[in-house]
């Protein structure tokens, strides 16, 4: 995934001479900040109190002359600002527009681009300029009055620390939870975006039908979670405050209570007086500055460019992260497609168009997909369960087209969703593909994959199964024991663990991932694809074939699948009929396939 730092940086190198211009400016703004102390200090000591008055209306004087300049760094920092974040605001609203349409043509209306588009970038662009501006406040003004105070009062500045450093220490302790939080109101605010978009869209429906009422309470809940939400958020501030009471205001008491030890240190009423405006006029404020800009600033800055990268795509040229990406096994081929093309009907628009895929021996490779895409439907293909009406399926070197039954048996085996238990022993349900297997090697199985409690549970191998009184998930365990005897190299797995919970689903796959031959997977829950060595996508519009982590930087399709199915929601049927997929335009898999 192309990553928040990574995307500020590029932004920051891309302005590289915007930027030098900004420091320059603030190096001039923060000239009043270096010198009031040192100025005031020397106006009292050597001016007023030595009885010279003309003498400290003179060093006042140069502190009006330093304000001036530091006024006109001011004015100019702020011009080049707009030099640095207006560029990045452009590019944002490319990416989420850019990601919005793909997602249209492919058959995804993702009414939450719209408060990407209007709330969420300006969120980031505001919060960027503010960034850079409490950013490069904090880092000059604070310089300035630290060298400010080291130069007048060594012994202030080392008093001031302490205090200073303890605040700091406070609000990083704190920055998990301000995340955290910003996070929660970030993702509140997308589906209040597509709950209203929902509900106005469909506003005619709603009255016709009588469902106002309803409807009103439906969003009127999204909007009470938001409300919480952003009164934790609030909540927050507390943590702030008191960051800010240590490191901000302490260091004033601190430095009046040591006022007699300074004297007796050498140190003049002056210089004193100086001291306490270095932390009062330099130090505190750019505290204060830092803790409210981070905290009201930064952490909305991360949390909604982190939410626009996961659902906008890369910027042209934008490298994808290396290791993102998993090169296939090299070796022979367990299964080939050529130019495959089907659909359910003469007049029915293909489920698979052109289709073209590889996947060598040894693979482990997991099929992602909208619900009703045509995962099924490519899986069926492959067994050769369906025939296209165009194009060449190979398993093993040999055409599905013109194999025998008993020839696909040897060479794959494929467990759908409903698994076949027929009436029998649990012997002959386990080597009914292969009925000359020994007891023995059945049961080595069976621990193999950790369903030897299964077959004791069920009275052992000569116990007789009736399918009627097996469980969905038990059925489905039976069947994937049977699957790993068989002799075929190519498993194929459409959706045989959604019975299962996630742990019993997740020893499975790898069992059946350390098998020796290759394993093809229908994935059900977002953990599948994690394990996988590749993942193929289909979503309507191309094929994508590549790593988890490599999807998840190139396709704004499967970060927002990824985001589904980690929220704990069925992934969104975008075919144009149920149960039936939308196509793949020609030549699609052939161009995403490494």
């Amino acid at each position: 995934m192309t990553t928040v730092g990574a995307v500020t940086r590029a932004a920051l190198r891309a302005r590289r001479a915007a930027l030098v211009r900004l420091a320059a400016w603030s190096a001039a703004e923060a000239l009043p900040a270096a010198l009031t102390g040192l100025l005031t200090a020397r106006a009292v000591d050597a001016g007023f109190l030595a009885g010279r008055p003309a003498v400290g209306l003179l060093w006042l004087g140069l502190l009006a002359a330093a304000v001036l300049v530091g006024a006109v760094g001011t004015n100019r920092a702020y011009a080049c600002l707009g030099d640095v974040v207006e560029p990045f605001r452009d590019d944002l609203l490319r990416r989420v527009v850019t990601g919005a349409l793909a997602g249209a043509t492919g058959g995804r209306v993702d009414d939450a681009a719209v408060g990407r588009l209007t709330h969420q970038v300006e969120i980031v662009r505001d919060t960027w300029a503010g960034l850079l501006t409490v950013v490069r406040g904090f880092l000059f003004a604070a310089c300035a009055a630290i060298v400010g105070l080291f130069s007048l009062a060594a012994p202030v500045a080392l008093l001031v620390t302490v205090p200073v450093l303890a605040g700091l220490g406070l609000f990083a302790a704190a920055v998990p939870a301000m995340i955290a939080r910003q996070r929660e109101y970030v993702l509140a605010d997308e589906r209040l975006t597509r709950v209203a978009v929902t509900a106005v869209a469909g506003h005619r429906d709603v009255s016709v039908s009588g469902a106002r009422e309803p409807v009103t309470r439906w969003v009127g809940r999204h909007v009470d979670a938001q409300a919480r939400v952003e009164r934790r958020l609030a909540a927050m501030a507390v943590t702030r405050g008191l960051s800010l009471a240590v490191g901000g205001w302490l260091p004033v008491p601190v430095v009046v209570l040591a006022t007699p030890w300074l004297v007796r240190q050498g140190l003049g009423p002056g210089a004193v007086l100086g001291a306490l405006v270095y932390v009062v006029r330099g130090v505190q404020p750019a505290l204060h500055t830092l803790v409210q800009g981070v905290a009201a600033g930064g952490l909305r800055f991360t949390v909604t460019l982190d939410r626009l990268l996961r659902t906008a795509v890369p910027a042209p040229g934008e490298a994808v992260p290396a290791g993102g990406a998993r090169p296939a096994p090299r070796g022979p081929t367990a299964l080939s497609l050529r130019g495959v093309t089907f659909r359910y009907g003469p007049h029915a628009d293909p489920v698979l168009d052109d289709f073209d895929l590889d996947v060598p021996d040894g693979d482990h490779l997991v099929v992602v997909g909208a619900s009703g895409i045509g995962k099924s439907t490519l899986a069926a293909v492959i067994a050769g369960v369906l025939r296209p009406q165009a194009g060449t399926v190979e398993v093993g070197g040999i055409p599905v087209a013109g194999a025998t039954a008993a020839e696909l048996a040897r060479r794959r085996v494929l467990i759908p969703q409903e698994a076949y238990v027929f009436t029998g022993s649990v012997r002959d349900n386990l080597r009914y593909l292969r009925p000359d297997l020994a007891d023995p090697a059945i049961v080595r199985a069976a621990a193999r994959l950790g369903l030897s409690e299964l077959v004791d549970r069920l009275g052992g191998l000569d116990a007789t199964l009736r399918p009627a009184g097996l469980s969905a998930g038990e059925r489905q365990q039976v069947a994937l024991l049977r699957a790993w005897l068989s002799p075929a190299p190519l498993v194929i797995l459409d959706e045989a663990t959604c019975h299962l919970d996630p742990a019993t689903e997740a020893r499975l796959e790898a069992a059946f991932a350390a098998r020796p031959g290759t394993l093809v997977v229908i994935a059900h829950r977002v953990s599948s694809a994690l394990r996988a060595r590749r993942v193929l996508l289909l979503d309507g519009r191309r094929a994508l074939l590549d790593s988890h982590p490599g999807l998840l930087a190139r396709s704004a399709a499967y970060r927002e699948l990824v985001g589904y199915w980690e929220a704990g929601a069925e992934p969104l049927r975008s075919s144009p009929t149920p149960g039936r997929s939308a196509p793949l335009p020609t030549g699609s898999a052939r161009r995403s396939s490494p």
